[in-house]
């Protein structure tokens, strides 16, 4: 092993900027831009297929990409092409200092990360070809597997979707002619969660922890989403997170106000933050086919609604709004038995990511191993 530059093994400029309102819905190329996703697409590509490219500005410069397919580079994204050695090696290896990379970026309020800097960007290299083609194909295989388990969680997800329309309909036109009623009808009570202080002195394996909205946000219940432990003199069990919970957030960006998730194991000593509200239902209401309801795509635009703030700020949902929300109510026995399907589903989601984990794990340790 060796420390290399990169501008000792790679050539690398920025891409050519398109105007986002210009984008073509079904156009045949991604066009990257410097996220870490796509940003749209475009019907012509100037960067080949198989190429690395390291994000130049925003709140993602330094991450790293892979793109196998011909893509569009923005303005705002390098693209690296001249390449020295195997292509997916070096990508590996950039990978694996992704935080180095990223810890290159300047500026404040948009940074970015200069050209000169990327070029002088130091870091481990082995110069034996025969090495380079094994370290990729191992990687290529554990990622390979990693991502077929996320494409399974997918499915799944998108199953539970299926059924739930398959089952109830379009829940916004309610095209079963289910009987509706204001959602706080449905509810016992709406718990809120709490605010909270923390000093150093207290952030020890022992001590109770702090649920991030993360945890909720996506609308799978993580709860290995936490922070900050508080000391166990602060902890309000008015607001501990416990099995069966239907968590649901109050505050976050527009476009993910207003997410649920549904706790079906026992946690961990947590709390929730006062982002996060607990809902508590009737026995004549399923906390599942709530939770589903509450995030099915068909919904979101009336949970989004019922939010208050502006488009580029934080959204905020009160509970008086959130109470007068109005929803379809399936007989109960069709909701238990939806629910009864998203247990099972959820059985198989949680075999799944303990095996995607380990997963992970493993590379994680691979790329230690090979890059250092």
């Amino acid at each position: 092993m060796a420390k290399v530059k990169l501008k000792d093994i790679a050539s690398f400029s920025k891409g050519s900027q398109i105007n986002g309102d210009d984008l073509i819905e079904n156009g045949n190329y991604d066009y990257l831009n410097g996220g870490i996703n796509p940003s749209g697409k475009w019907n012509e590509y100037n960067v080949n297929a198989n190429s690395i490219t390291i994000s130049e500005g925003g709140n993602s410069c330094g991450y790293v990409n892979y793109m196998s397919s011909p893509f569009w580079c923005g303005a705002h994204c390098y693209y690296l092409f001249d390449v020295k050695c195997n292509v997916k090696y070096l990508y590996y290896a950039l990978k694996s200092q992704q935080e180095r990379i990223m810890k290159l970026r300047s500026g404040a309020c948009m940074p970015n990360i200069k050209k000169n800097d990327i070029g002088n960007f130091e870091f481990e290299f082995d110069e034996r070809t025969d090495i380079q083609l094994e370290i990729a194909a191992t990687l290529d295989k554990v990622t390979a597997l990693i991502d077929m388990h996320k494409r399974q969680l997918k499915l799944l997800e998108e199953l539970v979707k299926g059924r739930f329309v398959e089952m109830f309909g379009d829940p916004i036109s309610n095209s079963m002619d289910w009987e509706c009623c204001e959602l706080g009808a449905c509810l016992e009570s709406i718990d809120n969660g709490k605010s909270y202080v923390c000093d150093s002195d207290c952030r020890t394996g022992n001590n109770p922890a702090i649920l991030k909205l993360s945890a909720v946000t996506y609308g799978t219940y993580k709860p290995d989403e936490n922070k900050a432990m508080i000391d166990e003199g602060l902890f309000d069990e008015s607001a501990e997170v416990k099995d069966k919970d239907l968590l649901f957030t109050r505050k976050n960006t527009p476009e993910l106000v207003g997410m649920s998730a549904y706790v079906f194991s026992t946690p961990p000593k947590l709390m929730m933050p006062d982002l996060i509200f607990r809902l508590n239902a009737k026995a004549s209401c399923n906390k599942i086919y709530l939770w589903q309801l509450i995030n099915h795509d068909l919904f979101r635009s009336c949970i989004q609604n019922i939010a208050n703030g502006s488009a580029k700020s934080m959204s905020n949902i009160s509970k008086e709004r959130l109470s007068k929300l109005t929803i379809p109510i399936p007989p109960l026995a069709l909701q238990q038995q939806f629910a009864a399907f998203v247990t099972q589903t959820d059985k198989s989601k949680s075999s799944i990511q303990q095996s995607l984990a380990k997963l992970e794990t493993l590379k994680k340790s691979l790329m230690q191993e090979y890059f250092g």
